[in-house]
């Protein structure tokens, strides 16, 4: 079969290699709207390493029951956390993008970092184009989730590789896979929830919530579950808690299979007839979003206090905190060792180095 390739830029000999990084996140829809929300909902559902069921079921399941009613139902939770300037995930990993450019530059780097989402917009293959035009010749793939999972980080890959299928002149490319275990990012995550007990005091009960997949998927090979584990215990360790006083959890489960354990709702609902006041913090959501602001904020919030409980404190994602930027901003230049992203200094830059070598030679 012929593979038709993309109009490309016309190639210029000799241009310098350019270094650049793509931050991908999972995706949002365009406005709180049906309409807007089904289109989300139908690329994001149609995603065989999302849903890993035959096409030939799921495809009908997928649009005569689930499209048609459930689109209307999320458009409504996300009306409920929009805001003025649009989506909070879109905000935030746009906001996060820029900052991490902002970084890697005070650092020395001439690195361009664009966003990009998985599903919606702007689209991964969109914002791989504009980098490409742009003069890229290497390209980091960076998550913006540090657990590694096949219906997030190997989708991510699958769908920067059925980009380079119609490209001809390929860039360099990396994948950041996981970083669950990153030290800057488990102080990030401690900071957030130390400076959020300095302010409103500490609660009985933390509750650390990652969103949910399919059990079957940890039978088959699947890491998240051990890695959102591994940064439970990381965090809890750095908060020098005990296994007493916090609790993992599942939330944003889909459909009737049974999902990683113990769900989130539940959980909230038992301690809410034990404790009076819990701590919600997901460590897995790097920014804000519907799962954590309407799910957690909100429908955390009443299943406990439903239940009995008497203070509910939900801890915002990293978002823009600064400790995050710089912990994003130093796994991206571990990433980029080897690359060029410095300017080569001139000839008389050259020069004045190696007399100013020669000089703190003479001097010992």
């Amino acid at each position: 079969m012929a593979i038709s390739f993309q109009p490309e830029p016309a190639f210029i000999h000799g241009q310098a290699a350019q270094t650049a990084i793509l931050y991908c996140n999972l995706g949002t829809p365009d406005q709180p709207t049906p309409a807007a929300v089904r289109r989300y909902l139908a690329e994001f559902l149609s995603d065989p390493r999302v849903v890993e069921i035959p096409r030939l079921l799921w495809w009908p399941i997928l649009h005569a029951l689930i499209l048609p009613f459930r689109s209307a139902k999320s458009a409504a939770k996300y009306a409920s956390i929009w805001t003025p300037d649009g989506s909070p995930l879109r905000l935030w990993t746009d906001k996060q993008a820029k900052l991490l450019q902002g970084w890697l530059g005070e650092q020395g780097h001439r690195v361009k970092v664009r966003y990009a989402m998985r599903y919606g917009s702007p689209s991964i293959a969109s914002q791989l184009d504009a980098l490409k035009a742009e003069g890229a010749t290497r390209i980091l793939i960076l998550p913006a989730y540090p657990q590694y999972s096949g219906t997030t980080t190997a989708s991510l890959i699958d769908a920067v590789t059925a980009w380079t299928a119609s490209v001809r002149n390929v860039p360099e490319l990396r994948f950041v896979n996981r970083y669950h275990d990153d030290r800057g990012y488990v102080q990030a995550l401690a900071g957030r929830v130390e400076r959020h007990w300095r302010e409103h005091g500490r609660a009985d009960h933390l509750v650390m919530s990652f969103h949910g997949v399919p059990e079957r998927t940890l039978r088959l090979g699947d890491p998240y579950h051990c890695e959102c584990h591994k940064t439970a215990r990381l965090l809890a360790a750095r908060l020098a808690l005990d296994k007493a006083q916090y609790t993992v959890s599942f939330q944003s489960r889909f459909g009737k299979a049974r999902w990683l354990e113990p769900y989130t709702e539940p959980t909230l609902r038992t301690l809410g007839m034990r404790v009076g006041r819990v701590d919600v913090v997901c460590p897995g959501f790097t920014s804000d979003c519907l799962e954590t602001l309407e799910e957690i904020a909100m429908e955390g919030r009443q299943a406990f206090l439903t239940a009995g409980g008497k203070e509910f404190h939900y801890i915002p994602c990293l978002n823009d905190d600064s400790a995050w930027i710089a912990a994003l901003g130093a796994l991206a230049e571990r990433q980029l060792a080897g690359w060029p992203t410095r300017d080569a200094p001139d000839a008389d830059g050259l020069a004045r180095s190696r007399e100013e070598a020669v000089s703190r030679g003479a001097t010992r």
